[in-house]
C-alpha cells in the first residue's frame, strides 16, 4: 500500500493512451456518462459554434469508461480493503489512497500538471493548517470539560448551603415571631398596670378635694358660732345694771380690738394653710409618690428599650412578611388543586328560587365569588325585613344625599325598579349636559333628581333606599358602577368609556353585517374585534371569541352579535359585555403595574418623573392625554404640579380611579400571560 507499488504496477499503463476521445477529436466528458447509460451530449458554451449539434439532431450515445480509469479504480479499491480503518487516525489513512491516485492523475496529464499541483498543494496546505488548529485545541477541550464539572459541583454545593440558610431563617423567623408575641403580652401587661396606677392617683385626689372642701365648710362654722357668742355677751353686758359706762365702753373697745387682731390674724392661717393637709398624711403620700415615680421611671426606660427592640423587629417582621407572602403564595398555588371544595350545592336549598336559581347565579363563579354572592343574597333579604334606615345626621363628612336627622323609611325596591331608576338618572344626567355643555357632580344631581320626581320630603327616603341597595349589591353592574361613581371610588369618566367602547364595537359589528342579518361568521367577528381594540392582544380578543360563543354548539359557525348586548330585567349584560368591562379593568391595572415598576422604589414622585415614567412604558403617548393623567394625580393647576410632591400609593389609587388607559401598542409579547390582577395584586 506504498506510493512505489503503485508506480510499479502503472507505468506501462501510463505510456498507453489513457483517455477516451470523442469522435471529432476532443476530450470525452466521461465520468458525466456512466457506463453502459444513455445520455444527451451538451457542449460547454466554449466550444467553437461549428461543433455544437442542433438540438432536434443530438444523437444517444453510449460510452464505456475509459481503461486507464478503471486501472485506477481498481487500486483504490485493492489499498482501500488493506487498510486498518479500526485505529485512530482511519481518516489519514483513507485519504493516503487517494493522494496517490491524484498524484498518478497530474502525472499523467502534463498539460494540466502545474494547475492541479497547485490545487494539490493548496488542499495539503489546508489540511495541515486545520491539523494544527485541531492540536492546538484538544487541550482547550478537556479544560472546557474539566471547568463544566467544577462548575456543576460549585453550583451544587451553593444549592446545599442557601438550603441550610433558609432553614435557619425559617427558624429565626418562628423564633422572633415568638419574641414579638411575648412584647406584645408584656407591653399589655405594663399599660394596664399604668391605668390602675392612673385611677387611684385619681381617686386620692379626689378625696383630698373633697377633705379641703369639707375643712372650709368647718371654717364658716366656727366662724359664725363666734360671732354668736359674741352677740350673747353683747346682750350680757347690756343686761348688768349698774355697770360704769365709761368702763364697758373702753372694754367694748379693747374686745374689738382683739377680734380685730384675731379676725386678721384667722385670716392669714386661713390663707396661708387652707390647702393644707396633716404632715403625716403629706410625707406618707410623698413616700408613696416617689415610689411610683421611680417605678413609672423604670417603667418608661424599659418601655423605650422595648419600643426600640420592637421597632427593630418590626422591620425583620416586615421582611420575612413579604417571604412570607410569597411563599404562601406558592404554597396556595401548589396546593390549589387539592385544597378541598365546600359543597355550594347546599346553598340552593336556603336561596329563594332553589337549585334553579342557585345554579345561574353561582355559574362561572369562583369560591371568593360565590362568598360574595350568598353575602349579597343575605344582605338583600335582611334590607326587605328593614322598615327604616337610621339617619346619619347633618355633619359635613356625610354625603349630601344622606344628610338627614332621625328614622328614614324603607321603600323596600326590587333590583328591576332600583336598576330602573338608575338608568333614568343617566339619561337625565346625559342630556342635562347636552343642554348645558357642563357635567354636573352626580352627588347633587342625585339628590336633585329624587327631589324633582318625588319631592322634598320623600326623597331622603328614596335616596337612603336606593343607597343601601347598591351598596348590598355589588354584582349587578348598573347598581355597582353607580355606586362607585356615587362614593368617589371611581371617576365617572370610565362608566362614559366603557358604554363609548361599547357602542364602537356595535358600530363595527354592524359595518361589517353586509346583510344586515344580524349574524357574524368567527373569522368576520374577530376582525371587527381587532379593528374596534387595535391594541388588545391575541389572548384577550380569544376570550370575547369564546365568551360570545358560550351558548353555541362546536359546530354552529354564525354569532348572533345583536343578542350579546342584551340585558336581563335587572340590568345584567351577557357574558361578552361582562368579559368587555373586566378586560378593561384588568388592561387599567396592567398599565398601572408598569408604571409602578417603572417609578422603582421611589416613595413620593414629582410631575416630572412621573412624566417621564409614561414615555417610557408608553412611547405613543400624547401630551394632552399625559397633561390629563398628570392632572388626575396632583388635583391642582398646571402651574402648580411641577413643585408638588405626592407618595406614588396616592398617585396610583388616584390614576386608578379615573380614566387612564394605553394609548399606543404595549411594547411586550403577544405570547406573554394576560395579567389578572385585583389591585390587591397591584397591592397599591
Amino acid at each position: 500500500m506504498h506510493t512505489n507499488s503503485l508506480k510499479s504496477v502503472l507505468p506501462r499503463k501510463q505510456k498507453a493512451p489513457s483517455f477516451q476521445l470523442s469522435a471529432r477529436g476532443h476530450w470525452s466528458t466521461w465520468p458525466a456518462f456512466a457506463s453502459g447509460q444513455t445520455v444527451l451530449k451538451n457542449h460547454k458554451p466554449c466550444c467553437a459554434p461549428e461543433e455544437r449539434m442542433p438540438s432536434n439532431k443530438q444523437a444517444l450515445l453510449t460510452i464505456p469508461k475509459p481503461r486507464y480509469l478503471e486501472q485506477l479504480e481498481s487500486y483504490l479499491r485493492k489499498e482501500l480493503q488493506y487498510l486498518d480503518l479500526t485505529q485512530r487516525n482511519s481518516q489519514e489513512l483513507r485519504l493516503q489512497p487517494y493522494r496517490e491516485i491524484f498524484e498518478f492523475f497530474i502525472d499523467n496529464f502534463k498539460t494540466y500538471k502545474p494547475l492541479l499541483s497547485a490545487i494539490k498543494n493548496e488542499y495539503e496546505a489546508t489540511l495541515a493548517h486545520q491539523k494544527e488548529t485541531i492540536r492546538a485545541l484538544e487541550p482547550l477541550k478537556a479544560m472546557v470539560t474539566t471547568v463544566s464539572e467544577e462548575c456543576s459541583q460549585q453550583i451544587l454545593a451553593l444549592q446545599e448551603k442557601e438550603k441550610v440558610e433558609i432553614d435557619m431563617l425559617k427558624q429565626e423567623k418562628q423564633h422572633l415571631l415568638k419574641f414579638i408575641d411575648n412584647m406584645k403580652e408584656e407591653k399589655s401587661s405594663l399599660q394596664t398596670q399604668v391605668e390602675r396606677l392612673q385611677m387611684s392617683v385619681a381617686e386620692e385626689y379626689t378625696r383630698y378635694l373633697n377633705e379641703y372642701n369639707a375643712r372650709k365648710l368647718l371654717l364658716a362654722k366656727l366662724n359664725d358660732m363666734h360671732n354668736e357668742q359674741l352677740n350673747v355677751k353683747r346682750h350680757q353686758v347690756q343686761d348688768v345694771k349698774g355697770e360704769d359706762v365709761v368702763k364697758l365702753t373702753l372694754a367694748l373697745k379693747i374686745a374689738r380690738q382683739d377680734l380685730t387682731k384675731t379676725q386678721v390674724k384667722l385670716n392669714a392661717m386661713i390663707a396661708d394653710y387652707g390647702d393644707v393637709v396633716p404632715r403625716r398624711e403629706f410625707e406618707s403620700l410623698e413616700k408613696k409618690y416617689s415610689d411610683l415615680q421611680q417605678e413609672m421611671e423604670t417603667l418608661k426606660k424599659d418601655f423605650d428599650q422595648l419600643h426600640k427592640e420592637y421597632q427593630t423587629l418590626l422591620e425583620i417582621q416586615r421582611e420575612t412578611a413579604e417571604e412570607r407572602d410569597n411563599f404562601f403564595t406558592e404554597l396556595q398555588q401548589a396546593q390549589r388543586s387539592c385544597t378541598p371544595r365546600p359543597n355550594w350545592a347546599k346553598c340552593s336549598e336556603v336561596i329563594p328560587g332553589g337549585a334553579d336559581r342557585w345554579g345561574c347565579l353561582a355559574e362561572g363563579k369562583t369560591s371568593d365569588q360565590l362568598v360574595d354572592v350568598l353575602l349579597e343574597e343575605i344582605g338583600t333579604r335582611l334590607l326587605k325585613e328593614m322598615n327604616v334606615f337610621p339617619g346619619r345626621g347633618k355633619g359635613d363628612k356625610v354625603p349630601v344625599y344622606l344628610r338627614h336627622v332621625g328614622e328614614v323609611k324603607n321603600k323596600k325596591l326590587t333590583k328591576k325598579d332600583v336598576v330602573d331608576i338608575l338608568k333614568d338618572i343617566w339619561k337625565e344626567k346625559i342630556a342635562l349636559e347636552q343642554q348645558t355643555g357642563k357635567r354636573p357632580v352626580l352627588p347633587e344631581f342625585f339628590l336633585s333628581y329624587l327631589q324633582k320626581r318625588y319631592g322634598d320630603t320623600s326623597a331622603m327616603e328614596w335616596s337612603y333606599t336606593l343607597y343601601e341597595n347598591m351598596r348590598l349589591c355589588p354584582s349587578n353592574h348598573v347598581m355597582s358602577s353607580f355606586y362607585n361613581i356615587l362614593t368617589g371610588k371611581v371617576g365617572e369618566e370610565q362608566y362614559h368609556l366603557q358604554n363609548q367602547l361599547i357602542s364602537n364595537l356595535q358600530k363595527e359589528l354592524a359595518a361589517c353585517d353586509s346583510s344586515n342579518s344580524g349574524s357574524l361568521t368567527s373569522e368576520q367577528f374577530r376582525m371587527a374585534l381587532r379593528e374596534a381594540f387595535p391594541l388588545k392582544r391575541r389572548g384577550s380578543i380569544q376570550e370575547l371569541v369564546d365568551a360570545s360563543r358560550y351558548q353555541l354548539d362546536s359546530t354552529e359557525e354564525l354569532i348572533d352579535y345583536k343578542s350579546l348586548f342584551k340585558e336581563d330585567e335587572e340590568g345584567n349584560p351577557e357574558p361578552f359585555v361582562a368579559k368587555i368591562r373586566s378586560q378593561y379593568v384588568r388592561e387599567k391595572q396592567e398599565y398601572l403595574r408598569e408604571l409602578r415598576n417603572n417609578l422603582g422604589d421611589l416613595k413620593e414622585v414629582n410631575a416630572e418623573d412621573l412624566k417621564a415614567a409614561f414615555c417610557t412604558i408608553d412611547p405613543d403617548i400624547d401630551g394632552q392625554t399625559l397633561d390629563t393623567y398628570i392632572g388626575l394625580v396632583y388635583e391642582v393647576g398646571r402651574e402648580q404640579t411641577d413643585q408638588e410632591v405626592v407618595p406614588v400609593d396616592t398617585a396610583l389609587e388616584r390614576l386608578l380611579a379615573g380614566d387612564v388607559r394605553r394609548v399606543g401598542p404595549a411594547a411586550r409579547e403577544e405570547s406573554k400571560t394576560d395579567c389578572v390582577g385585583e389591585y390587591g395584586d397591584f397591592q397599591y
